[in-house]
């Protein structure tokens, strides 16, 4: 692999930051200051809650800005002319995250919010539930997947080429899966406000992030490539996202801290469809990885990439279609909370099953 294909690859696991590593920490501490400055100041809240345009917050779109930009200056889409390359691996995380996983968690809603939680949860509250399920099952990962892939000491370089298609797949069958699996749910679908989120989190980053990787790799200094510049770049402004996260955690919460404080078995509940679509999902990939004889620089990426989620999409645009104060905004940012401890005890177990895969070998994907 060409020594600047991807910084990332050189990185050791150590090298993860400070925030990323005890990330699930940093969200549960800012849910409970949410949840204590909503109880405190619900009149701020109130006024921020106001700030919107076109069904879009203001204040929650630059922070989701924040954290969504970092992330896409790291995607290359020229990249995308290896795709031909070692296929089997893109094959299984494309069927995974496009084919089976919205799927999946679209009917795990329903089964736990309309059958077996039926009687605990109101019919319209399960509807907010079951369409932040659909949201999280339907946005798959965009920036968190070089961490865990990096963890397992995967093919950053083919990690990049999933994650560029992903990206272009996802500009276009996004809005159209989620607006079908709502409707399945019975739930009302605003497509211009879904349409507008997605041109608002997806193309508009993506195009930002494009022209930014763009004048990096055009003004590089002489003895280094244009992927270290780029991750020059993306070390410095990466704080920048992690710190709008915390934010949008602590604003989410603030306006849902009502909810917490009289229901705190609610998140628990949330969280058990998410539990069992995140180990079933990587049990699938994996297992496919193993069975189709995928390498494990390859295979552990890939199932890792089909389990996660691109929370920061799900978040944006469970606001923007159904408020800041909705079940559905809520549900999102559970996902946030449950995901990270989740892919750290997968990256483990796939760390521990790398013998499996010995003797599954091929030749590496390089770029130019």
């Amino acid at each position: 692999m060409n020594s600047g294909s991807i910084a990332l690859a050189e990185r050791p696991a150590s090298g993860i930051g400070f925030f990323e590593k005890w990330l699930s920490v940093w969200i549960a501490l800012c849910i409970a200051a949410g949840i204590a400055l909503g109880s405190a100041m619900p009149g701020l809240f109130q006024l921020l809650a106001g700030l919107e345009y076109a069904s879009v917050n203001l204040i929650v779109a630059v922070l989701i800005w924040g954290m969504v930009y970092p992330m896409m200056v790291n995607v290359d889409f020229t990249s995308l002319r290896h795709i031909g390359n070692r296929p089997k691996g893109l094959v299984i995380t494309l069927v995974v995250n496009w084919l089976i996983k919205p799927f999946t968690m679209a009917a795990l809603g329903v089964l736990f919010f309309e059958v077996l939680f039926a009687g605990i949860i109101a019919p319209a509250d399960a509807q907010q539930y079951i369409a932040g399920l659909i949201l999280l099952g339907a946005a798959p990962c965009t920036a968190m997947v070089f961490v865990w892939s990096q963890l397992t000491r995967g093919d950053a370089t083919y990690t990049l080429v999933q994650v560029s298609l992903n990206d272009v797949i996802m500009v276009f069958a996004f809005a159209p899966i989620v607006a079908l699996l709502l409707g399945v749910t019975d739930i009302d679908v605003p497509w211009q406000t879904l349409i507008l989120s997605v041109a608002l989190y997806v193309v508009i980053p993506l195009i930002a992030g494009a022209s930014t990787r763009r004048w990096l790799t055009g003004r590089v200094k002489r003895g280094e490539t244009g992927e270290v510049a780029v991750a020059r770049f993306t070390n410095r402004v990466k704080p920048l996202s992690v710190v709008a996260l915390l934010a949008t955690v602590v604003l989410l919460f603030g306006f849902q801290g009502h909810v917490i404080l009289d229901r705190p078995a609610l998140i628990a509940l949330i969280a058990v469809p998410l539990l069992i679509q995140s180990y079933g999902i990587f049990a699938v990939a994996y297992g496919a990885a193993y069975l189709w004889r995928v390498p494990f620089n390859v295979a552990a990426p890939c199932a890792l990439i089909g389990t996660s989620n691109f929370f920061e999409l799900a978040v944006a645009v469970a606001i923007s279609l159904f408020g800041l104060n909705s079940g559905a905004a809520l549900t999102t940012v559970i996902g946030v909370l449950v995901e990270v401890p989740v892919m750290l005890s997968l990256v483990a177990f796939a760390n521990r099953t790398r013998g499996l895969f010995q003797q599954h070998s091929e030749s590496p994907v390089s770029l130019p």
